[in-house]
Formats: C-alpha cells, sequence, structure tokens
C-alpha cells in the first residue's frame, strides 16, 4: 500500500507534483529509488537527491592541526536542535572531531572506546552516555573521515551553523600562501554544488550506465528518432559528468573558469602542480529519517494516559 508518507517523501526528493509521485509509486510497487528513476525518465522530477533527505538534528564539525598538515570531519547526532546549540553538546562534538584527527582510529567503534581527550579517566563512549543522561537525548558519533598530507594542506569549512561540512586535502611540494586561499575556494565549491566525485576516473560504471539509460528513456519519451538518441544520450552524460566531477565543474566565483582551469592558473603562480587529493563533504542528517510527530495527537495521548 502506498501511504501518503511515502508519497511526501518522494514529493520532496524530487520536487515532482504529488498525483504524478503516487502514480509513479504505485508502479514501482513502493521502491522508492525506481519511483525517482520512473519521475526522471518522464521528466517530471525537478531533482533527485541521492542523498536522501536531511532529517536528524546534531552538528557536522571539523578540526585543524595549526600547521594545517591534518583534519578531521565528523557528525555527531542528537534528536532535537535546542540540544545541538548546547555549549556541553557543541564540546563534545568539536572533541570528537579533534580525536578523529589525532587518534590511530579509523571507525566510529574504534574512536568511541579510545580515551575522551578532556578525560583520560574515561572513554568517549562514557562522555556521550554522560552527556544523554544529562540532557535527556539520544546522542551518537556518527561518523568522521580524517586527511594528513606532508607536502600541502588540509582545509575546512562549515556553513549553516554545522548543517554542512568540507574537509580538503590539497597535495603541492612547494609551501605557498597560496595554497590556503585557493583550499578555502575549494571548501566552498564544494559545499555549494556538492560534487558526487572528484574526476571521471572516479565515477563507477553503475552509476554511469544508470544515467545512460534514464537519459535513453528520457530522449525516447520526447519522440526522439532512434538513429540520434544515442548522440544525445553521450551528450547529456558528457554534461551530468560536468555538474558531478568536482575538477570539471564551473567554478561559481567565476563562471569562466572550471576547477581544473583554476588549479591550473594557481599552479602557475606556485611554480608546481597542485592537486586535490581527496574531499570529504557532510551534511548533517542525509539519509537518516526522522520521525515525525504530531504535536496534538501526542498532547492528546499524554491526557488520555493521565486520567
Amino acid at each position: 500500500m502506498i501511504s501518503a508518507k511515502m508519497v511526501k517523501e518522494l514529493r520532496d526528493r524530487t520536487g515532482a507534483a504529488m498525483m504524478a509521485c503516487k502514480k509513479a509509486l504505485s508502479e514501482s510497487n513502493g521502491d522508492m529509488d525506481k519511483a525517482i528513476e520512473i519521475l526522471r525518465e518522464k521528466g517530471l522530477a525537478a531533482a533527485a537527491k541521492k542523498a536522501g533527505r536531511v532529517a536528524a538534528e546534531g552538528l557536522v564539525v571539523t578540526y585543524l592541526s595549526e600547521d594545517k598538515k591534518s583534519g578531521a570531519i565528523a557528525e555527531v547526532n542528537c534528536e532535537t536542535d535546542f540540544v545541538s546549540a548546547n555549549e556541553e553538546f557543541i564540546l563534545l562534538a568539536n572533541n570528537v572531531a579533534k580525536m578523529a584527527a589525532i587518534s590511530s582510529s579509523n571507525t566510529v567503534e574504534e574512536l568511541i572506546n579510545e580515551k575522551y581527550v578532556d578525560d583520560n579517566n574515561i572513554t568517549l563512549n562514557d562522555a556521550v552516555t554522560a552527556l544523554i543522561a544529562k540532557l535527556g537525548e539520544n546522542m551518537n558519533v556518527r561518523r568522521f573521515t580524517k586527511y594528513n598530507v606532508e607536502n600541502g594542506v588540509v582545509q575546512s569549512y562549515i556553513h549553516g551553523g554545522g548543517r554542512i561540512g568540507v574537509l580538503v586535502e590539497l597535495s603541492c611540494e612547494k609551501e605557498n600562501e597560496v595554497l590556503a586561499e585557493l583550499s578555502k575556494d575549494v571548501c566552498m565549491q564544494i559545499a555549494a554544488t556538492n560534487p558526487l566525485f572528484l574526476n571521471e576516473d572516479q565515477v563507477d560504471s553503475k552509476s554511469l550506465n544508470s544515467e545512460r539509460e534514464i537519459y535513453r528513456v528520457q530522449a525516447l519519451n520526447e519522440g526522439k528518432p532512434e538513429k540520434i538518441v544515442d548522440k544525445m544520450v553521450e551528450g547529456r552524460i558528457k554534461k551530468y559528468l560536468k555538474e558531478v566531477c568536482l575538477v570539471d565543474q564551473v567554478w561559481v566565483k567565476d563562471s569562466d573558469l572550471t576547477i581544473s582551469k583554476l588549479l591550473a592558473a594557481k599552479s602557475k603562480e606556485v611554480g608546481a602542480p597542485i592537486t586535490i587529493s581527496a574531499f570529504s563533504r557532510f551534511e548533517r542528517g542525509e539519509g537518516i529519517e526522522k520521525i515525525e510527530e504530531n504535536f496534538a495527537e501526542e498532547v492528546q495521548r499524554q491526557m488520555q494516559q493521565g486520567k
């Protein structure tokens, strides 16, 4: 059975009309990803947000070493925006990012069992548990990524008070102040455009084949002759790659440059090649479904329980 909640989620993720969403879900037997493909094939989806709708609360935070040679990005979740603004929760989140950067842990499970950076008598897990008891909300360390570079810089950027965070690693054999400004620009680019890949080499064949099939169905639905469909599909694939590959994107500060051209210009200025080695972009709560409570119904339930 197709529920109103499923229709609403599909509408939020695609921007398509309510009835079109309901029809697509019926056609896909409730499969959300398949319904998105159906809407895109019909040209009805305004956007397909692969990460899912943002629903959980908490913070995305970053930590950088003083020399900008290492850094980490982490997401720590809680239940409400009220707690996410609490000073003790903010301190905990920042300590998680710091621990991620300076410890040898590579997984959340390893990290939460490390000695807490503010109190070596307890673990990070103990610190989280204690704050849960104090503030009365469930919390968890969801994920983190860390970078270390010998030649180059690690840079970070936080947008929207912890809603979006970016961590970037630039490599360059020469130390130069240009790297600091460039790395900030790259961070802001990633925050604004949400690239899925660094370059075309990182695009997996499954994603590419899926896009190619969607574009093919779109073209046929538009009534295009079979003999020109393949050429149209490849044209749209090239456009898709320019949108999802960071180095091929148009620079948000100057539409005459792509990120690869920007890197080339700065490399010439520094006198050594500058490359983006890696990047991570975390958006708070992406992919987590939050249970939406009806306030009036909740009050009514509590009143009935009190009788």
